[in-house]
């Protein structure tokens, strides 16, 4: 299939043309839902599901069925992104100056493993008014082709060019190929996936490219932390989903904390209740079923996995300190009830979601509010955390004159 390489008036579609579109793909993932099901089965039954993480993220259930249905739903009952007033000057010469929001034109998305990022962030792009590239990774295939697939039945329901939705079946090499010379002018790309995935993209990509980063996500147990807070937001965010990367890497635990070792033995039993695997700092040597850290470089990853490292500090900005140094500036939570402290800690650690008594796993565009996301950004430019509709936008100057020249 070759990516479209029109730029004129046919490639803008109105609010209503979009919205129909969305509702359609809604509907046709509802009664189709079998096919995708039956794809997704396909793509399971070769993969080594050894590696959870990427099982997760490669399984499509009901609950992901219905996801997406809600998904496309919600897109198409939110307000267009697109023409949104931002600014507007009037000129001494008479001129009418404003800004609006823009669409970008063009935007590839690259993604491993994950299905339903073919409805989610398919369907974010394309209701802000852009052409979607579509680029997975080769365990999802049949599943991803089966969705596109809807997609094109959903745009010539509604008469629109199928060329809206494209997927690209490429390997790596002819990837590689495409970012560097692309047959067609793309606006913007957004690789889903590990460090490896983002590297590569940004080794190669000749236009902007928005990261959205590894997790490596911290919690840190303040001296005045309530104690059951401390444990249910550590067991949530650990355990509640290890594929995403929202999930919790590391705990920084305050050596000055009330009942310091009766708290970290109970730690180590709620997680072990769960087969975590513990490793340690300095510290933690003497607690029993806590694995004894022998690098450095263990503060710097992300694990996907039933894995934990725990850390002991002597106040918050020590715990700041080294979030700011390994953390991949994803999330960051604080347990403490003092709200001098967590102040603190909100604003000088450097993540893009920071949180006061509550479990890194609401990092999400669902649980934001932003119904859903095509990503998750660690980059500061153009925006940070969750990546929703009214973010994937640009901006236009409109400038209204009566033959004024300068």
């Amino acid at each position: 299939m070759n990516p479209v390489k029109d730029r004129s008036m046919e490639s803008i579609l109105t609010t209503e043309q979009r919205n129909s579109v969305l509702f359609t793909m809604a509907e046709l993932v509802r009664k189709e839902q079998k096919d995708i099901l039956e794809a997704n089965a396909l793509d399971m039954s070769g993969f080594d599901q050894n590696d959870l993480a990427m099982y997760d993220r490669l399984k499509v259930d009901q609950e992901k069925i219905d996801g997406m249905i809600l998904s496309l739903q919600q897109l198409a009952q939110q307000e267009d992104p697109i023409g949104v007033e931002r600014f507007h000057f009037k000129h001494e010469s008479g001129l009418d100056v404003y800004n609006k929001t823009a669409s970008f034109g063009t935007v590839m998305i690259i993604y491993e493993s994950r299905p339903d990022v073919t409805i989610e962030a398919g369907g974010i792009a394309f209701k802000s008014g852009n052409k979607i590239l579509l680029k997975g990774g080769k365990e999802a295939l049949n599943s991803n082709l089966a969705i596109v697939n809807l997609w094109h039945k959903a745009l010539d329901k509604n008469g629109i060019s199928k060329d809206w939705v494209t997927y690209l079946n490429y390997d790596r090499k002819q990837t590689r190929t495409f970012l560097k010379n692309p047959d067609q002018k793309i606006d913007l790309i957004i690789p889903r996936g590990g460090e490896r995935l983002i590297e590569f993209v940004k080794d190669n990509a000749t236009c902007p490219v928005i990261v959205s980063g590894r997790g490596n996500n911290f919690v840190f147990v303040d001296k005045e932390a309530d104690t059951e807070k401390a444990l249910e937001i550590i067991i949530n965010a650990k355990t509640a989903k290890i594929s995403a990367c929202n999930a919790l890497d590391k705990v920084l635990i305050d050596k000055n904390f009330p009942d310091y070792d009766g708290f970290v033995k109970e730690l180590i039993r709620k997680l072990k209740d769960f087969d975590v695997e513990i490793m340690g700092g300095k510290g933690f040597n003497d607690f029993e079923g806590v694995k004894t850290i022998t690098d450095e470089l263990i503060w710097y990853e992300e694990f996907l996995d039933y894995k934990i490292v725990l850390g002991e500090v002597s106040s918050a900005q020590e715990a700041v300190r080294m979030i700011n140094k390994y953390g991949g500036g994803h999330s960051a939570s604080i347990v403490t009830e003092n709200k001098n402290e967590a102040d603190f800690f909100l604003e000088a650690v450097d993540a893009a979601a920071v949180y006061h008594n509550a479990s890194t796993r609401f990092t999400d565009g669902f649980q934001f509010g932003l119904g859903g996301e095509l990503a998750i950004s660690t980059d500061k430019l153009h925006q940070r955390g969750p990546i929703g509709l009214q973010h994937l936008v640009t901006n236009k100057w409109y400038v209204y004159g009566n033959g004024q020249i300068r």
